[in-house]
This record gives C-alpha cells, structure tokens and sequence, in this order.
C-alpha cells in the first residue's frame, strides 16, 4: 500500500482478487456491470469552521489529506462506500440484524433476515437489491448462504461463496435472508472452549453497513 500525489486528479483502478479470478478463466465471465465509489481515507472530524482564515479554509485539513493507493483486498477497502439518498433525508439508513452479537454452539444453526431503519422515509425497509453478508473465518461453518435474490451479481456470488484463495478464509454471499450452520469439526478449537470470528452486513441499496461478533462454541470441551 501506497500514497497517491493529490496535488493532480488521479485514477487508480485495479482489479480485486475476485475480479483477478474471473479474468484468468478466460471464458467471457470477467464482466464489469457495476461499480462503487468510498471515502475511506476521508477524516471528517478535521472540518474545522474556526479556522481564522475564513470558510474557504474549513476543509482544508481534509482536502490535503493524502489519497490510499488502491489495493485488491476487498475485506479491507472501500468499507464506507458513497451512497445516493434522497435529498432531504435527515437521518442517515442503519442495519438490524436483531442481534447485537451471535452465539452458536456446534452445529446449531441461525437464519437472519436484515432491515434497514431510516430509509427511503420508512422506519424499517428490506433493500430491493438485498444485502451482501461478510465472515472473516468460513472455516467457523459448516453452512453460510444468502436466499431470497435472483440477480446476477446474486448468483454469481453465492456460487462462489466457498471459495478461498491461499490464506484468504473470508466469504461473502449476498441474500434476503442469511443462513447461518455453525461447524461440527473439532480442528479449529484445539484446547479452546470456543472460537470467534466477525460478520459484517451492507445494504447493497443504502451502503449501510453493520459488523458483530460470532461465537462458536465446542460441544465436546466443557
């Protein structure tokens, strides 16, 4: 990782690990229909509206922060990502997942359903393109799929949600609803009572986005 010079207007594009796959297959399914836009260098607290200089000078701090050179790890880039909402909006969207963190013994198994509060001028809204569903260890189980979408970004990326690349154990789908089986290996606990890992929600309409910790824990060492 790198900085940019941002004294001129720069682009700079590269492919994820994702889309490096695609392109190796050769086989017409490296496609780009979408893209995103995020701000995640961007420290807003330093907008300073008592900078003796005038207004012209509140975002200065801001404006010479220095620009993060792109790199191909989706889990750790582009994490606040640049939504449109509706002008007038007060408040801005936020995700339930109806649980403040998830414990689950070997085995067990957990389907979520997300809402988005404070959308589009509703109290609660599902998000028509659905929400995509991030664990950093899938390793932790035995099954984790999204239902309930039938686009194309959809499918794609729920017939690949069990893939890993080399030391890469993260897994994303994208659904409705997420269903979640906790594993029923021994391994991964060793001498330990439990294991931990993260899952982080986005909306894929809003850009909320929402990150919790999940347990597992072993049914054999108690």
């Amino acid at each position: 990782m790198g900085y940019l010079n941002n004294q001129v207007v720069t682009v700079d594009a590269i492919l994820t690990k994702k889309g490096r796959e695609l392109l190796a297959k050769n086989d017409g399914s490296f496609r780009i229909t979408q893209f995103a836009l995020a701000d995640d260098e961007i420290d807003y607290t330093l907008y300073n509206p008592l900078n003796t200089n005038g207004s012209a000078y509140y975002g200065e701090a801001i404006e010479n922060m220095p620009l993060l050179e792109a790199f191909p790890d989706e889990s750790q880039i582009m994490k606040y990502k640049l939504a449109t909402l509706p002008r007038g909006t007060a408040v801005l969207p936020v995700l339930d997942l109806g649980f403040a963190s998830i414990s689950l013994k070997q085995g067990a198994s957990l389907s979520i359903t997300p809402q988005t509060l404070n959308y589009l001028g509703n109290a609660t809204a599902f998000e028509t393109s659905g929400y995509s569903a991030t664990i950093s260890d899938v390793r932790t189980m035995a099954t984790f799929n999204g239902v309930g979408i039938q686009s194309t970004a959809a499918t794609t990326q729920n017939a690949s949600s069990t893939t890993t690349l080399g030391t890469n154990v993260s897994s994303t789908v994208i659904g409705s609803q997420i269903n979640l089986r906790a594993t029923t290996t021994n391994t991964l606990f060793g001498s330990n009572s439990s294991i931990s890992t993260t899952l982080t929600v986005v909306g894929l309409d809003s850009g909320a986005r929402i990150t919790i910790p999940l347990t597992i824990s072993t049914t054999t060492n108690s």
